[in-house]
């Protein structure tokens, strides 16, 4: 399974199951940031960076997923399907 393929199902899911949007977080200049931001009901923001199944992040994306982290967002690192299932659960019992 590739990085893409992992990154496609969140998106189906996101918007299937939580009814929200994982937009695809581009930031010209600024190296490191996660790969989605994924806007659920109720004003909940998660910041996403995919990844295909084992794979690390990088040095500049921990510093900068650290900075998100820092200012009060969850940052979370998704590698499987399973992880994005997860997620969603864990969304949907916390109140989408």
């Amino acid at each position: 399974m590739l990085e893409k393929d992992v990154e496609q199902y969140l998106c189906k899911k996101v918007k299937k199951e939580l009814q929200g949007i994982a937009f695809k977080f581009v930031s010209p200049g600024q190296n490191g940031v996660p790969d989605r931001i994924v806007l659920v009901p109720h004003g909940h923001v998660y910041f996403v960076e995919t990844k295909a199944p084992g794979k690390t992040l990088r040095k500049r994306q921990e510093y900068v997923c650290g900075l998100i982290r820092q200012l009060g967002f969850k940052v979370l690192q998704i590698d499987t399907r399973a992880k994005v299932d997860d997620f969603v659960k864990e969304v949907i019992k916390n109140g989408i």
